[in-house]
């Protein structure tokens, strides 16, 4: 399993993949256009099996974990 890093933290449960990710968060249609979003740099780590008891899924330690994960 991977997760992504586009300054949001995306569990990529589905495999998606980042290039998907990336074309799902540009070319959603927001309300009037309010924004238009657009991805300048991405980030991909694999974390293994998925596990819920992985520190990435528990809102005491992610923040650290995602530090850990991509080097902050």
């Amino acid at each position: 399993m991977k997760v992504h890093k586009i300054e949001l933290l995306i569990v990529d449960h589905d495999e998606v993949g980042i290039d998907e990710i990336k074309d799902i968060i540009e070319n959603i249609k927001y309300p009037n256009w309010c924004m238009s979003p657009q991805v300048m740099q991405t980030a991909t780590v694999n974390i293994g099996k998925w596990d819920d008891d992985l520190p990435i899924n528990k809102t005491d330690t992610i923040k650290a974990e995602y530090n850990r994960l991509f080097n902050q």
